[in-house]
């Protein structure tokens, strides 16, 4: 594993510009600086929140340094400018694009404008926390269970739609299982509800699932149909602390979106690193294969301990183990951060990518773990 790492890690500018940016970051903070509040404590090999610590990109870092002087001036023209770049890329008006605090704040508005008029039907496992935000104000949510083999059950879903549900909410790639929806099966499901409800799909993952403009439904919103669509920064971009996400829709939707956004303007930070990197291809290049290699591993060490995991096409892998609240302490004596269980699912572990030398870490200790919980 260590051989494969450092050949990696040498024989590709891909990782080794990755690798020079972390060099970076943790000089700067090594020498006390305000990086220090942030990321990992020391020792610890931090795999339980699906970030990308090989961003942000160079062209970001950059971009956000230079504007630190400008962060006394508000974001207007920001958030306009990055506006209109994904509305281009897309093929829609940059009335249809609706910028947020992270996707978070998007959801979460969605949440509530949506709340009002009926129900949000989900599936029972995947990323409900703007769901559950949205419960806090009263809005009602209908969970239908996944199917044995952990995917959506889109005919359930569809079973369980009438007239008292306003929106159906789904996570694809799902977190935490990182299975993909397939792509004409979740299409057919689109057709049947959007005469209905209003289906969102929070694709924060997209751009890290084996083709991504396979895996969309953006073209649906500019086919008319009543479809929201949810992106992040936070993944692939590396910029989870930047707080940069977005919605594509109709202008309609886009309008009552802005209407319960909790913020105002945009970060300035957030949104230069955004408009530097949202077309550095270079970097999306060099992200997507670091990434990919840890998750590599991830898988070879679940084989070498003898369990399965999920397909995944995300930046983690939901582990079948004995028990996954025993892993993730047995985990943490060794200084590896991974989650626990997810509620009832207690034979799941998820594990996210993140540095290499983490992931390495995760895989010497996964097989000694599993052994252990064996016996």
């Amino acid at each position: 594993m260590d051989v494969n790492r450092r050949h990696f890690l040498a024989g590709t500018a891909a990782a080794a510009g990755l690798a020079s940016v972390a060099a970076t970051q943790q000089a700067r903070a090594a020498s006390g600086g305000a990086e220090t509040f942030f990321g990992p404590t020391n020792g610890t090999a931090l795999l339980s929140r699906n970030e990308n610590p090989y961003g942000p990109a160079p062209s970001a870092l950059e971009a956000i340094a230079d504007s630190a002087t400008k962060g006394c001036y508000y974001a207007d023209r920001g958030v306009a400018h990055l506006t209109s770049m994904i509305a281009e890329r897309h093929g829609v008006s940059p009335s249809q694009i609706v910028l947020g605090s992270g996707s978070t704040e998007i959801l979460s508005a969605i949440a509530l404008a949506w709340g009002e008029k009926g129900a949000i039907l989900c599936p029972g496992l995947f990323w409900d926390t703007t769901v559950q935000y949205g419960e806090r104000q009263g809005t009602k949510a209908i969970r239908v269970p996944l199917k044995p083999d952990m995917d959506v059950d889109l005919a359930g879903m569809l079973g369980a739609l009438d007239d008292g549900v306003s929106l159906v909410q789904i996570c694809n790639p799902n977190n935490p299982t990182g299975m993909v929806i397939d792509n004409a099966a979740l299409r057919s499901f689109a057709a049947q509800v959007t005469p209905k409800a209003t289906l969102l799909v929070d694709e924060a993952y997209n751009e890290l699932t084996n083709v991504p403009e396979s895996e969309t439904l953006v073209d649906l919103v500019k086919a008319g149909q009543d479809v929201i669509i949810c992106r992040t920064f936070s993944k692939i971009y590396g910029m989870a602390g930047m707080r940069v996400g977005y919605a594509i829709t109709s202008e309609e939707n886009a309008d009552r979106i802005r209407g319960y956004l909790m913020s105002f303007g945009g970060n300035v930070g957030g949104l230069a690193g955004a408009i530097a990197s949202y077309n550095d291809m270079s970097f999306l290049e060099k992200s997507k294969a670091v990434i990919l290699e840890g998750r590599q591993m991830i898988l070879d060490a679940v084989d070498k301990a003898g369990v399965t995991a999920l397909p995944s096409q995300t930046n983690f892998v939901y582990v079948v183990v004995p028990d996954a609240n025993a892993v993730q302490k047995a985990m943490a004596d060794r200084g590896v951060s991974i989650r626990g269980a997810y509620g009832p699912w207690t034979q799941y572990s998820r594990v996210s990518t993140g540095k290499l030398e983490d992931v390495e870490r995760y895989a010497a200790a996964l097989p000694e773990i599993i052994g252990t919980l064996k016996v």
